[in-house]
């Protein structure tokens, strides 16, 4: 977790403690400026209910869109788990070019995705195990050894490579680096899978076998993770089997529609579900590697600012803080803000009556900060609309914060631009059963997936950070 991350979790907690021990020490004055002049707290009015429907629902026409949308959505793991950060991956994905060109050459397979998994499965580095035991995924590809035995034809020889992996571990721990080098080469020519070359002719005749199955290039991509057989379970529990797309998979299953699907997608403890979006995320990244250096270590600094891509969605010298309560009021007035609707209860939502509660020491009202920007607004109705549709339950989602300023941030000690952009909101964690923490995170997941929000866990509230145009999405289908 990047250090930043870590101190915005410490001030939400202190925003949040502060904000009840205000609450329960009565200092919270509904309805007054302050006596400063400022014009009157803004009142909420009565927001219509979200109309019937699902406006996140999957459009076949705009299959692009989706695939799109989805690509960057998913894109913040592959920034933040990248070893050494994405520029130093993809520098090593890079040097393995000639070899993933050589290995596609003459085949069906798009050098562009084999590269991604590369990216994605191995970050570039061709002696990596996952879990230390060269029977579970190992090399640049990372392929089981059962696989690459049974299925691909690789020579691996467990027992000897489990030996050669142990010398290489106490080498590398007395440093020996000629050693472990020497180490290495001997373990590629007993274990295929560490030699990059052999490695990358298995991957590609997966892809293949994979091919010869679904006869669909996204299709074969998923299921080298997702295995095949897993991947012809879904497609049979969603359409008989038929080999649809897999962006039209992805998003036309939900806990409401094709749910044995879905459940067999959610189902998958690996984000198998998510893997065609993040390689595709890959494939972006190299080509923006290749293309425009600059411009992929701007948005690495935004993707690695926070626990998740708030910053992307709004930079800060794009839509920088409110500074203070008068720039609230002033953004009210332009109703570049809304106060949040009067009738919460019919919307399933209700209010945290803490919220805005440090605003007297501010001189000013509680309610001013309790409005969203106008995207923010029309995602949090929606939201607890489609919520409430997938549990079959009236309780609300509760609303624990909502705009914020830098200068009530200060009186916490702290300044978090990304809780005052207006954009961001946080819902309490407070259920009443697990079916609708289901369809929380089932929302969660689909509007992020959608590129329309970033979230984040903490341990007692839910940050959500909405994109600019998800007014737009909501109006016109996303």
């Amino acid at each position: 977790m990047a250090p930043l991350a870590s101190t915005r979790r410490r001030r939400l907690a202190l925003a949040l403690g502060a904000a009840i021990l205000a609450a329960a020490a009565g200092l919270v004055v509904i309805g007054t400026s302050g006596g400063t002049g400022r014009p009157p707290p803004p009142v909420p009015g009565t927001a219509r209910p979200a109309r019937s429907g699902n406006p996140f629902a999957y459009v076949a026409s705009r299959q692009a869109e989706f695939v799109a949308r989805a690509t960057a959505g998913n894109a913040h793991v592959l920034f933040v788990k990248s070893p050494g950060g994405v520029l130093a991956t993809a520098a090593r994905v890079a040097a393995f070019r000639p070899l993933i060109d050589a290995a596609a050459a003459g085949t069906s397979i798009d050098p562009d995705l084999l590269e991604g998994i590369v990216f994605l499965e191995s970050a570039g580095r061709p002696n990596v195990i996952a879990g230390g035991d060269p029977a579970d995924a190992a090399g640049l590809t990372q392929i089981l050894a059962q696989t690459g035995q049974s299925l691909l034809g690789m020579n691996i020889d467990i027992g000897r490579s489990r030996r050669l992996t142990s010398a290489i571990a106490r080498a590398s721990a007395l440093g020996n680096g000629t050693l472990v080098a020497r180490l290495e080469r001997r373990r590629a020519g007993i274990d295929e899978r560490f030699d990059p070359r052999k490695a990358l002719a298995a991957t590609v005749r997966y892809l293949e076998v994979a091919q010869q199955r679904f006869g669909r290039e996204d299709l074969d991509v998923v299921s080298y993770h997702m295995g095949i057989g897993n991947l012809e379970q879904v497609l049979a529990e969603y359409d008989g089997g038929r080999a649809v797309p897999y962006v039209q998979l992805f998003f036309d299953t939900a806990p409401d529609r094709h749910a044995a699907a879905y459940d067999l997608l959610a189902g998958f403890g690996d984000d198998s579900r998510l893997y065609y979006w993040r390689v595709l995320g890959a494939v972006a990244i190299m080509r923006l590697y290749r293309t425009d250096r600059a411009a992929l270590a701007r948005t690495a600094a935004l993707q690695i600012a926070v626990d998740s891509s708030a910053e992307v969605l709004h930079p800060p010298d794009v839509t920088p803080p409110f500074a203070d309560p008068d720039a609230l009021y002033d953004a009210y007035a332009k109703r570049i803000l809304v106060p949040l609707p009067s009738n919460a209860a019919e919307l399933g939502l209700a209010y945290d009556p803490g919220m805005g509660a440090l605003a007297p020491q501010l001189g000013v009202s509680p309610a001013i900060y309790r409005g969203l920007r106008p995207a923010a607004f029309d995602m949090l109705i929606e939201l607890a609309a489609r919520v409430r549709a997938l549990s079959g339950k009236a309780a609300p989602l509760t609303v624990a914060s909502a705009v914020t300023d830098d200068r009530y941030q200060q009186q916490l000690g702290v300044a978090d631009p990304p809780d005052a952009t207006g954009y961001t909101f946080t819902i309490a964690r407070r259920y009443v059963s697990r079916r609708q923490v289901l369809a929380f995170q089932a929302m969660l997941d689909r509007l992020q997936a959608l590129n329309l929000i970033a979230w984040q866990r903490f341990s007692s509230v839910i940050e959500v950070t909405v994109a600019s145009d998800a007014s737009q999405a909501i109006a016109e289908g996303a």
